[in-house]
């Protein structure tokens, strides 16, 4: 059995970021390996199962595949008609189920197809290996036979999940530990892990959260859930040494963590245009549905459209402030109409003829007109949406509020003011101020104490839960503090505490942009290594060439030019978008490269790729610190996760964990 040895290497001459390799590896090193010799020139047949069909539409387009020669795609398990005269490529995972139906139709006198390329998503166990050599007829049918060691889904250029929706409930509920899913989501998951590192050929530098419990008797399964998956993903990591040219010391930096190391992150309002989407409007993944005119003069029509990398406008604009991607907007509408040579032509069709030269770049530049008129005039549409919920929802002040209470400069009198004066606002919205107020102040939110916050934002036992079963995600208790009585009135005069500081150097921003995720801190401090052992504990210590790298990356960092601290005005225009998302980019927005291509960052000097894993999924304020911080620390930062949530999706996964444990802890612990 032969397995994956691309040459390319993710650090020789030409860098490529990591969704890109991943892409090159499915249709270059896997079906553009399969067109040799007479085979070159025939169309051949695709067969994938229902993870490996992800694993593909997560880095390629149909497109993409018609042009390595696939002329249909096929899944393993729905029925298909024999094709005896082509080729037939299998991508799956190395399942007992799989190989059983790849030898039924291999096998015998009459084969489904004539040749069959197999390729595995990750490594196949030895018995179903000597299953397939005893079927001695499909045997000389077999092309290829290959592990491809790719079964994670690239999300972003630099972002991934495992799938795994349930995580949250399937290791962090009541009784998981005793679940079989518990050690199967984990098997799972560190399988998929390990595959992203045997794909790029890199080895990485294990750390993970450690128990924080100050006694071992008191570390619950929830606690070791990093130390157990780092454990599998090691165990995962040491099947690749054998693979061709895989590295035999650490090249990366990989941190498993959970979602206790940042409860506020998820639900918090993220003021970037990419998060407001998702926030704020009825979306499915990446699809927005609008309203366009009917061509017939009727109803309007609905249109899908998908917010994606290959649209210049989206990767320019996603990761500004709401109120800077407007502005910026319609400032490109204005440019794009004064400086558009067929723009200018139609506006002033009504007024004198028009030469025969004119017409003529009316009629070259109208095709590229309209397109980039479409792509404006979407953002301009759905931005203006996104303004109207803020000021219908009243999210600005609610928005302010959140952010004092992260920075300190807010208490339980600021809360309790807001909701009294706005019964009227959403459940969820005073449902996720609360959540942010429980991990600010967990002593407040101690028995009688939160359910009458909870009483007075007249949240039902559904919302109730949802704060309980927060404590859920940290695992073993604390001490409970003595308190005072609890009133609904408070004294001005009481201290106020903070879940962050305010990050001094940083470039000046809007208002409502001052909050960062702690991912933020924590992969500064790998790149610098800096993170404390006893918090974040290693599963290998770094090879001497590691240690250079991170003390020439953390030198980098200690010369950049840092500017003044201010402090934050109470203006929405007060602030201006940091550089890191601001590209550069074409009046029109029609810019034609990523934007990681668009900044300053010099390919051939990058730095080793550092891993976050953020175990019970990841926040889209996380995935922007990824791509602002690859062009700060000059490394590619690349974050991992069970699954991207959104405040939505995650506040219904924390209702679907069970309350009861939570009846039996001592108090609640939140971590921030």
């Amino acid at each position: 059995m032969s397995l994956s040895d691309s040459e390319s290497s993710s650090h020789g001459s030409e860098y490529k970021f990591f969704r890109q390799t991943s892409r090159d590896r499915l249709l270059l090193e896997m079906l553009g390996s399969t067109r040799t010799g007479d085979s070159r020139s025939t169309w051949k047949v695709l067969i994938m199962d229902k993870v490996t069909v992800k694993v593909m539409s997560h880095s390629c387009k149909m497109s993409d595949i018609t042009d390595q020669g696939i002329s249909l795609v096929e899944e393993l398990f729905k029925r298909r008609e024999p094709l005896p005269s082509m080729d037939a490529i299998y991508f799956i995972q190395p399942s007992k189920e799989n190989i059983v139906m790849f030898l039924s139709d291999m096998s015998g006198r009459e084969p489904l197809y004539k040749t069959a390329f197999v390729f595995f998503s990750s490594p196949v166990p030895k018995e179903l290996v000597n299953h397939i050599k005893s079927d001695t007829s499909v045997l000389p049918r077999i092309g290829a036979f290959r592990e491809m060691n790719l079964e994670y889904f690239p999300i972003d250029s630099q972002a991934f999940t495992t799938d795994h929706e349930g995580a949250l409930q399937e290791l962090y509920g009541a009784n998981a530990e005793n679940s079989r899913k518990f050690d199967a989501c984990l098997n799972v998951m560190a399988t998929r892990i390990a595959t992203v590192f045997a794909s790029l050929k890199e080895f990485p530098h294990v750390r993970y959260r450690a128990a924080k419990a100050s006694d071992a008797s008191e570390v619950t399964f929830r606690d070791t859930v990093p130390t157990k998956l780092a454990a599998a993903v090691w165990n995962s990591l040491s099947k690749y040494k054998s693979i061709p040219n895989f590295p035999q010391t650490e090249t990366c930096e990989l941190l498993i963590l959970d979602r206790s190391v940042d409860q506020i992150a998820p639900v918090i309002h993220e003021w970037t245009y990419d998060a407001m989407c998702h926030d704020l409007l009825d979306m499915d993944g990446n699809k927005y549905v609008l309203e366009v005119p009917s061509k017939m003069g009727g109803e309007p029509e609905k249109k899908e459209v998908i917010l994606e990398d290959n649209d210049p406008v989206w990767l320019e604009l996603r990761h500004a402030h709401i109120a800077d991607a407007s502005e910026r907007l319609h400032d490109k509408m204005t440019n794009f109409v004064s400086k558009n040579k067929a723009a200018q032509m139609q506006s002033a069709r009504d007024g004198g003829e028009i030469s025969t030269r004119d017409m003529q770049k009316i009629v070259q530049a109208l095709p590229k007109y309209k397109e980039q008129v479409e792509k404006l005039s979407l953002h301009v549409e759905i931005a203006g949406k996104i303004n109207k919920i803020i000021r219908e929802l009243g999210l600005r002040e609610l928005g302010q509020l959140e952010q004092d209470l992260v920075f300190g400069d807010a208490g339980a009198k600021e809360v309790i003011n807001f909701i009294r004066m706005n019964q009227d606002a959403s459940p969820e919205n005073k449902l996720r101020l609360l959540m942010i107020y429980a991990c600010v102040y967990p002593e407040k939110f101690e028995g009688d104490k939160a359910s009458k916050l909870m009483q007075l934002a007249r949240l039902s036992e559904e919302d109730i839960k949802v704060v309980k079963n927060m404590q859920l995600i940290v695992g073993s208790p604390v001490t409970k503090k003595a308190t005072s009585s609890f009133s609904l009135k408070f004294d001005n005069q009481k201290t106020k505490q903070a879940a962050r500081k305010d990050r001094t150097g940083e470039e000046e921003t809007w208002q409502l942009f001052r909050f960062y995720p702690m991912l933020e801190e924590l992969i500064e401090k790998v790149s610098k290594g800096q993170l404390a052992k006893n918090e974040y504990s290693c599963m290998n210590e770094p090879s001497s060439t590691v240690q250079e790298t991170t003390t020439k990356a953390s030198a980098r960092s200690s010369n950049a030019p840092v500017a003044p601290e201010k402090k934050t005005p109470h203006s929405m225009r007060s602030r201006r978008t940091a550089t890191w998302a601001r590209p550069n980019h074409s009046d029109d927005g029609y810019s034609s490269d990523s934007v990681l291509k668009n900044t300053s960052l010099d390919l051939r000097k990058m730095g080793k790729r550092v891993f976050v894993f953020i175990i019970g999924g990841a926040t889209r304020s996380e995935l922007r610190v990824c791509h602002k911080l690859t062009t700060k620390l000059g490394r590619e930062v690349v974050l991992g996760c069970t699954s991207l949530d959104d405040p939505p999706q995650y506040i219904t996964k924390l209702k679907m964990l069970s309350e009861t444990e939570v009846q039996q802890q001592d108090g609640p612990r939140f971590f921030f």
